[in-house]
């Protein structure tokens, strides 16, 4: 709690001022001389990231990653308590209803400033998204398997990447074939009560690979946290990436198993 504290208290002061809104993966902040002055625009005196210190004034917002809106910084196991505690202070002071009597100016820094809250907010509160922005950060995509990727594969005709976990080879083919076999039996309209327990068996046998990805995903979490040469950090961000894809290949096969047995 301290360490998140004192990291806040180190953001407070930045080193810049800029009209860009969140730095995100793949962009970069460089600054002009001009925009490197750390004053408020208002007041002059040393200004704040959010607001100034002396006269309170919004400032415009800086190009930042979701990481340093917060003040924290860029490892994963986050203090969720101190993100929330955050996020409802700075949402007080950053709606745009405060700012209504305000400088058409200050409206605009404070919507684009409390609409780049929300954005850092729900990404970092959700380990999952909060995992698969770090890993974007250091120039890491997944691979692309959603339901939205599966329907624009299908009406390009394009090769939708997506590799099957070798553990989940011989499940996923078994599991495959009885889904095409119930959904057969649903155009015929017969009923195999046998086949839906295999199913459901199945279904259940993949909740549990599911909710225990997280599990290793967080193990991997402290290896990154703590890593403190490169090499280190590139294996732990290698096995996130790794554990997300399996986790999200997981994810869409239960999907396709509840639309089945709907």
């Amino acid at each position: 709690m301290r360490a998140g504290r004192a990291l806040a208290l180190n953001f407070v002061m930045a080193n810049a001022e800029s009209k860009s809104s969140l730095i995100m993966p793949g962009q970069s902040a460089v600054e002009s001389p001009a925009e490197a002055t750390p004053s408020c625009w208002s007041c002059g005196t040393m200004r704040a990231v959010h607001f100034c210190s002396a006269c309170g004034k919004v400032q415009p917002p800086k190009p930042v990653d979701y990481f340093t809106f917060f003040g924290f910084p860029r490892k994963l196991n986050l203090d969720t308590a101190v993100l929330e505690k955050e996020f409802y202070a700075l949402s007080r002071r950053l709606h745009p209803d405060v700012f209504g009597q305000a400088d058409d100016r200050e409206r605009a820094w404070s919507l684009e400033q409390s609409s780049m809250l929300n954005d850092a907010y729900r990404t970092l509160k959700d380990p999952i998204k909060r995992t698969g922005y770090l890993l974007r950060l250091e120039g890491i995509e997944l691979e692309e398997q959603s339901k939205q990727a599966t329907e624009k594969a299908r009406a390009t005709g394009e090769l939708k990447k997506q590799v099957v976990p070798p553990d989940l080879l011989e499940e996923v083919f078994e599991l495959n074939m009885h889904l095409e076999e119930l959904r057969m039996q649903k155009k015929m309209g017969e009923d195999d009560p046998a086949l839906l327990e295999e199913i459901g068996k199945a279904k259940l046998s993949l909740e549990e690979k599911h909710d225990a990805l997280l599990s290793e995903l967080k193990a991997e979490w402290q290896k990154w946290d703590e890593s403190e040469d490169e090499s280190t950090g590139r294996k732990a961000l290698d096995k996130m990436l790794d554990v997300l894809n399996r986790r999200n290949y997981i994810r869409n096969l239960l999907r396709d198993v509840n639309e089945a047995m709907e």
